[in-house]
């Protein structure tokens, strides 16, 4: 699916008088209007680094870009926004958005470390070789997030903490790591 389609998503999970799992659980849905209002933030005020739009734009054979995502996903409404952006720079690069949750389950395909985490990039040639995997979030944010579950701090300290790394990085890290990857 691409950009707009996956954000019509959101709209029809949310307006579900009877939403299917894991929509169900209200926590689900408190997630994915957060992740809403988060897309729609970053799409308005991000900011891509010089380097990494001129990388994006030197690009001279076709890429396609498989995003694997859910709606419910915190980083993924921090980091989707920045990687659909650079799709946008250069007219090689094609992009699907896919369900982690859904058919074809790609993501059995790109664990990291054992787990099924999200977002994930995978850039392929035009034959559909890799070329290279991004994810599931900057390194800074894992470190973050591997500090804290050593701590032992609860859920929603950690989703806090996460929010308050992605606010203040500002994509900057993402745009560093993709940059270097390019």
């Amino acid at each position: 699916m691409d950009y707009t389609t996956y954000k019509s998503l959101f709209d029809t999970i949310l307006t579900n008088p009877h939403p299917v799992y894991p929509y169900d659980n209200p926590a689900y849905l408190d997630y994915t209007r957060l992740n809403q209002s988060r897309m729609k933030r970053w799409d308005k005020q991000l900011s891509l680094d010089n380097t990494l739009i001129s990388r994006v734009q030197n690009i001279s054979c076709p890429q396609h870009w498989i995003i694997l995502t859910e709606p419910w996903c915190g980083d993924a409404a921090h980091i989707l926004p920045f990687l659909i952006r650079m799709t946008t720079y250069n007219p090689f690069i094609s992009y699907e958005l896919q369900l982690r949750d859904s058919e074809p389950f790609l993501i059995e395909d790109y664990l990291t470390m054992g787990a099924k985490s999200i977002p994930k990039l995978i850039a392929r040639n035009e034959p559909g070789k890799d070329l290279f995997t991004w994810g599931p979030r900057p390194a800074g944010a894992a470190e973050l997030m591997k500090e804290m579950k050593a701590a032992e701090a609860d859920f929603e300290a950690i989703k806090i903490a996460l929010q308050n790394w992605y606010n203040q990085d500002k994509g900057a890290s993402l745009c560093r790591e993709l940059s270097a990857l390019l």
